[in-house]
């Protein structure tokens, strides 16, 4: 499977290298990095080539790194059933930067770059109905991001007296407890509660 792998890595390089920045195989798959602005070429040329046949797509994903400049990877996952093989496109965007959506070339894209966008906030550029499609109306925030509080920013519940959804604060019930991670072999320096009976 590497080999054909490879060889599918250098014929890209030598028809549209133009359209890619690096090319490895890495767990059993091409991947292809990519720019916002060779997207849509770089997807029309592996789904319409004779020896490419990317014509099923599988999955857009986004992840998140908050430390970098480009911000997101935004990674389309292809499959060639002719070839029997499966490749990836990563694009690195920063998070104010849109990218092409992809759904003049692949109409699947649709609700994939919806959850994108509702769970990163990654924009897509030429989307036809680009809004939130996991979370509810009034949400705010993107979840997968890293910088997201656990806990989220305000709770949803049923008011029966009001007879309606009711939106609030966050409030946590439970204080944050602090844990040594110790070994239970090794014991504590302090006495847990019900541990003092063991010593009468």
């Amino acid at each position: 499977m590497s080999e054909a792998l490879n060889a599918l890595a250098t014929y890209i390089r030598e028809t549209r290298g133009a359209l890619i920045s690096d090319a490895t195989v890495s767990f059993g798959e091409l991947t292809l990095t990519a720019t916002a602005d060779n997207l849509i070429a770089l997807l029309t040329f592996l789904r319409d080539d004779a020896r490419c046949g990317f014509v099923n797509f599988t999955d857009i994903c986004g992840v998140d790194w908050p430390q970098r400049l480009d911000r997101f990877d935004v990674v389309y996952h292809l499959l060639s059933p002719k070839q029997n093989l499966r490749i990836r496109i990563k694009v690195a965007v920063g998070e104010d930067q849109p990218v092409p959506s992809a759904c003049a070339v692949y109409p699947g894209a649709d609700w994939f770059e919806r959850e994108a966008y509702d769970m990163y906030g990654i924009l897509f550029t030429g989307h036809p109905d680009l809004r939130r499609i996991l979370t509810d109306y009034g949400f705010e925030g993107y979840p997968l991001r890293k910088d997201f509080p656990t806990t989220g920013f305000v709770e949803v519940r049923y008011d029966d007296e009001a007879k309606r959804v009711v939106y609030e604060p966050v409030e946590l019930k439970q204080e944050f407890r602090n844990f040594d991670f110790m070994s239970p072999w090794e014991g504590t320096d302090y006495v847990l509660p019900g541990d003092e009976k063991a010593k009468q």
